[in-house]
């Protein structure tokens, strides 16, 4: 019960939805790609099998994916705006790639109290800032 992880809700609540929202996302959209294909052939080659298949796979993957975002939207405490874009990335064939790498990839864990990955919008490259002036 002294486990910190468990405290703060990172292994409880926090790694599996994002997790399982990062896993589904990228097969959701992979498996949107593969639809699209499969229908291109069913119309050019007149071969239906691949939408049989892939058609239910991507129905289910794509529900999975809007009820994660939903979840992890509410548990991460998105603002109302990042929690339609995501489920609007559903739509696109290649969004929910973005959606992977930008918004479900958990933060990296700041050792010092500083930003060191780069996104912070400052500019200049990752690690330590130096503390030497400008000349």
């Amino acid at each position: 019960m002294t486990d910190p992880s468990v405290q703060d809700g990172s292994t409880r609540d926090g790694a599996w939805p994002m997790g399982a929202a990062r896993a589904v996302s990228l097969a959701e959209a992979t498996s949107f790609l593969l639809l699209l294909i499969a229908t291109a052939v069913k119309h050019g080659a007149d071969h239906e099998i691949g939408v049989k298949i892939l058609g239910p796979v991507h129905g289910g993957l794509f529900i999975a994916y809007c009820l994660l975002v939903l979840y992890v939207g509410s548990l991460r405490r998105w603002p109302v705006k990042r929690t339609l874009l995501a489920l609007g990335a559903s739509v696109l064939p290649v969004a929910p790639f973005f959606v992977e790498r930008h918004w479900l990839r958990e933060p990296a864990p700041a050792s010092d109290g500083a930003a060191g990955h780069g996104t912070s919008g400052h500019g200049g490259s990752p690690g330590r800032a130096s503390s030497a002036p400008a000349s």
